[in-house]
């Protein structure tokens, strides 16, 4: 039986008061909100904080604000089972719905919450295993080692994002509120990430996420599509997110977005100057197709051959395009 480490709990009543502790206790301290990914790392010893800053206590994240029309701010302490059943989020992002929906299992999404999927850690082969495992082969970069046994030559860990909201918040030009001790920030969802397995946050380790900020969703379309070994369960090996905008036939802007590639989710900057102004064409369609899929890199740290996730990309890309804005 795995157990965990000794650690100590504090539970504040404050976003405030959260960040001060996290800023005094340093790197031993963690946030805790469902704990759906952090407790389980603890019990394989790949994090091992002493402090445990609880979420539960703080009634300004479990809240979703505003309307559709002048934009939502959905509370990070949301939960991601809330997220799946809220009327007004399916209906205008239907891809948040979406994603939500398919992450995990209804129990973890009954715990999980939409800051914790923000904010899971990254995952490979050989970091997700326990102790004596990673013992056995001399430990990886990400913890403990020195060598990404991904690739042994890399000079940086090359794990892989795991979060299926990640490209959704991307594709939709969303905002995450930042509150930390030296004051509140709001940066685009796109740069809270970084190409890195190890950091791979831009979120500094003292700061909390309060909310993320939703654009009015009038006249946007959105979808999310996803890949995983086992289809009731799994973390994604490939997510696709589109957010796109028609004008009398033609798409007017569109926002495409990849996930589970990489250490990072990124935007795919190209699509619009592809699609925008245009008519939807199957042509049109296999080049965005073809663009994404050059974009992307697949490595070998996760389930699946490389080349075949890789492949995926471009089918993905285009059935998303054609559930949003079908063919002439």
């Amino acid at each position: 039986m795995l157990r965990l480490p000794p650690f100590t709990y504090q539970a504040p009543d404050t976003l405030a008061e959260a960040a001060r502790v996290l800023a005094g206790e340093g790197p031993n301290a963690m946030l805790l909100a469902g704990g759906t990914d952090l407790i389980p790392k603890m019990k394989r010893r790949q994090i091992t904080p002493r402090v445990l800053v609880g979420l539960r206590k703080i009634g300004e994240l479990a809240h979703v604000a505003g309307t559709p029309e002048r934009g939502l701010a959905i509370g990070a302490g949301v939960s991601l089972t809330a997220i799946e059943m809220h009327a007004a989020i399916g209906a205008a992002y239907p891809a948040i719905r979406e994603a939500a929906s398919v992450i995990s299992t209804p129990q973890l999404r009954n715990a999980g919450t939409i800051g914790g999927n923000l904010c899971v850690d990254t995952r490979c082969t050989y970091y997700d295993q326990t102790f004596p495992w990673r013992k056995s082969i001399g430990f990886c970069l990400k913890k403990d080692g020195d060598t990404c046994w991904v690739a042994p030559g890399s000079p940086k860990c090359l794990a892989v994002t795991s979060s299926d909201l990640a490209p959704v918040m991307i594709a939709l030009d969303a905002s995450i509120e930042l509150v930390g001790p030296h004051g509140d920030r709001r940066i685009p969802a796109a740069a809270m990430y970084q190409d890195d397995g190890i950091a791979y946050l831009a979120k500094r380790p003292d700061e909390c996420i309060r909310r993320i900020i939703l654009p009015p969703a009038t006249g946007w379309r959105s979808t999310y599509l996803k890949v995983r070994r086992r289809e009731a369960f799994d973390f994604p090996i490939l997510g696709v997110a589109l957010a796109l905008r028609m004008d009398r036939g033609a798409i007017a802007e569109v926002r495409l977005a990849i996930g589970g590639v990489g250490s990072a989710p990124r935007a795919i900057a190209g699509a619009g100057e592809l699609l925008n102004g245009h008519v939807p064409t199957a042509a049109r369609y296999a080049d965005v197709g073809q663009l994404a899929y050059k974009a992307t890199k697949s490595m070998d740290n996760t389930d699946l051959l490389p080349l075949y996730r890789k492949r995926l990309v471009p089918v993905l890309v285009q059935r998303a395009l054609a559930a949003l804005a079908p063919l002439a």
